[in-house]
């Protein structure tokens, strides 16, 4: 697990952070993301570049030092109520405050995963939203599109899931079946993320489900094991010519019953286990024809994501485009850390705002060791998601402790020390980020942060598709043992 260090090939941190501050051209870094923390693996731990670390975030839950933004503005801080409500409802409750803070900063640079009239109107006149922008991503990312992107993009068909788009009413469950002779049917629709839009039809209530949603539809034969992820980087040169970089894939465990993730959610992802090489290789050729068809025809730069499907037999299969920044951007980051690599978010954001980026390697090179680094993985990282199960409020004890680097002990959980990289949890810790703040009631069915770390396929917290590692529910019942019930009073604003 060896990191940049200060004497290790420092020219290629400060090219990217010359070429980033650049592209700021001395405007404030504003990020408006769930998390507040958002970037924070490339602005701390072993390799931080520091014109990353926003001067203004805005989201949801409060940072924690050293993942903190010189400054945030978080409904967490107003309210210390984490509910599935208000991570639904944050942009709108902070809309003016949030209005009024960035204008303090000037001519913002708004950093956020697509750029919608809202973000503009908070980024004001003269500032840039760097991202992509709404109705582009909705039309990228709507679920019936799919599979006449990868045709367009030339995937080979062997990638392609067995379906159909559906434009009317949805056929009856015979009838779906047949269309994609599978027992079990997929029925996605829309450009929604988090798992929503997507209902596995097993019998007519199922079925039922699925027609409540809008359509077009996209129908899929249901494929047994792995989802992954994949994040995708794509920056033209000064010619207009793209070069396309490809992330190692991950696995990712999804309807983790036991972590409190419903069917068709992500319980997190972990990037030490083994691929195939065959499926590699396929996945990265791929993911480099999709990245040359959206800069060909909508011309999207930047990351984006690809969610595949690796079945037992060793084949994967395209399921989604992710046009945008993803939940995984924050760990997946660290595999171009341990790679040597300055993270794929610096050069998103330079890209994002027109400047060249020049530190990368040639992207055949890179996409060749992604295929052997899939194939032969070292240690990588991972995060697994941390949700309130139980049925009535709760906060954390006092004993838990701040966000930083933990150990299991004696079936607890004990604070060791600040950390905000999952490389400052060693062997046996584990990095505990976006705790709620002491006091703070957590309704049921809230986000209780991410447990991250870097470790490899014997540590790692999934044993399956869709179950927890003997680590996992280790640290997920050491965990559990820190949560007290929570009177609804204590988290009123005073």
């Amino acid at each position: 697990m060896t990191f940049p260090t200060p004497g290790h090939d420092t020219g290629l941190w400060q090219a990217a952070e010359h070429e980033l501050t650049a592209a700021l051209g001395g405007r404030p870094l504003v990020a408006a993301e769930r998390f507040a923390s958002s970037g924070r693996t490339s602005y701390s731990g072993p390799a931080p570049i520091a014109a990353a670390r926003p001067a203004l975030a805005i989201g949801c839950y409060e940072p924690w030092v050293p993942a903190a933004p010189v400054e945030a503005l978080t409904l967490e801080g107003r309210t210390p109520v984490r509910s599935v409500d208000r991570r639904r409802s944050w942009m709108a409750d902070l809309d003016r405050t949030a209005q009024a803070a960035i204008r303090r900063h000037g001519r913002p640079v708004v950093a956020a995963w697509y750029a919608t009239d809202q973000l503009r109107r908070w980024a004001g006149p003269g500032g840039t939203v760097a991202a992509i922008d709404a109705a582009l991503r909705a039309e990228v990312e709507d679920k019936a599109n799919f599979g006449d992107i990868l045709t367009a993009s030339g995937v080979p068909a062997a990638l392609h899931l067995t379906g159909a788009r559906v434009d009317g009413p949805l056929p009856g469950l015979g009838e779906l079946r047949r269309l994609v002779r599978s027992e079990r049917v997929v029925v996605q629709c829309g450009a929604d993320s988090g798992g929503r839009g997507t209902v596995f039809v097993d019998d007519e209530d199922d079925l039922a489900r699925a027609a409540e949603m809008p359509g077009p539809y996209r129908v899929t034969a249901f494929v047994t094991g792995w989802s992954a992820n994949t994040t995708v980087l794509s920056v033209p040169d000064h010619a207009g010519r793209l070069r396309v970089y490809v992330d190692r894939p991950s696995h990712k465990a999804v309807g983790v019953p036991e972590a409190g993730i419903a069917a068709g959610k992500s319980a997190g992802n972990t990037w030490c286990l083994p691929w195939p090489e065959d499926a590699a290789a396929r996945l990265v050729d791929a993911a480099v024809r999709i990245a040359h068809w959206a800069w060909d025809k909508h011309r999207i730069k930047g990351l984006f994501g690809l969610d595949a499907l690796l079945d037992p037999d060793g084949r994967v299969f395209l399921n989604e485009i992710n046009c945008r920044n993803q939940g995984t951007t924050e760990a997946s980051a660290v595999n171009q850390q341990l790679r040597g690599l300055p993270p794929f978010l610096i050069a998103h954001l330079t890209t994002m705002l027109d400047h060249p980026v020049t530190w990368l390697p040639d992207p055949d090179d890179f996409n060749t060791a992604t295929v052997d680094a899939a194939t032969n993985p070292g240690p990588g990282p991972y995060y697994l998601k941390l949700r309130h199960r139980g049925d009535v409020p709760v906060r954390l004890d006092h004993h838990l402790g701040l966000p930083g680097v933990h150990r299991v002990a004696d079936g607890r959980l004990r604070w060791v020390r600040p950390g905000a990289h999952p490389a400052d949890a060693g062997h046996g810790e584990v990095l505990l980020a976006n705790l709620p703040a002491p006091g703070t009631v957590c309704e049921p069915g809230a986000e209780l942060g991410t447990a991250e770390g870097i470790t490899t396929a014997a540590d790692a917290p999934f044993a399956s598709p869709h179950t927890l590692s003997k680590a996992g529910r280790a640290l997920l019942a050491a965990f559990d043992r820190h949560l007290v019930p929570a009177d609804r009073q204590e988290g009123t604003a005073p």
